[in-house]
């Protein structure tokens, strides 16, 4: 990843307390409201611990999920139809996917009580330039919410300082983490993981501790 922000933003901080400090109340979309409804019902019946795969493009990382925690609930969230729509390999029982928005799904699910085992955020847009701060997840309005539905959250990245960002904002609002060198072995995750290791680029993985 190439950017000339080589350290955490300086205002990174200012903005993740003041975030933290108001109230997020953008109107949630009807099509958003729609989707989760749609999952809503099953998450509720099903007794198997969640885990969620925020942003999962085509649904790959979602399906290898669930086939390695078949004893988990696994929800795919990507707001591109296009995406999801592509035809993989068979999509295990224990895998739900839905086309939404992250900012709402993540507002509609902490509503409804969700509450995940994993919360995964893969490779996510690292919006390189420092002028985009905020729009980076650790920097949106809505980040207070995806640390309050909990569970244990694992965020990978070819770029070092949005996982060094996205730890700073987590242990402001209490969450420890471990930032390491991320080996993909012989089954990457996401097909950017794929790419980024055969090119010789550095992975990086986050996780919370506790």
């Amino acid at each position: 990843m190439r950017s000339t922000q080589t350290a955490p933003h300086e205002a990174l901080e200012a903005v993740v307390a003041r975030h933290a400090a108001s109230r997020f109340v953008k109107p949630i979309a009807d099509y958003n409201r729609q989707a989760f409804l749609a999952v809503a019902d099953q998450v509720e019946q099903d007794a198997r611990p969640l885990i969620l795969d925020s942003g999962c493009g085509t649904g790959d990382s979602s399906r290898l999920l669930a086939a390695r925690h078949p004893d988990h609930l696994v929800i795919g969230i990507d707001r591109s139809a296009d995406r999801l729509s592509r035809r993989r390999t068979s999509t295990p029982s224990n895998c739900l996917l839905v086309r939404a928005d992250l900012v709402d799904f993540w507002r509609l699910a902490h509503a409804a009580g969700w509450q995940p085992a994993h919360h995964y955020l893969l490779y996510p847009n690292p919006e390189p330039k420092p002028r985009h701060l905020k729009r980076r997840f650790h920097a949106h309005p809505v980040f207070p919410t995806f640390v309050a539905l909990g569970g244990r959250i694992e965020a990978r990245s070819n770029w070092r300082v949005y996982l060094e960002e996205l730890a700073i904002a987590l242990e402001f609002h209490g969450r420890a983490t471990r930032l390491f060198p991320l080996d993909p072995g012989p089954e990457p995750l996401t097909l950017f993981e794929r790419k980024y290791a055969a090119s010789g680029q550095a992975l990086w993985r986050l996780t919370t501790t506790g």
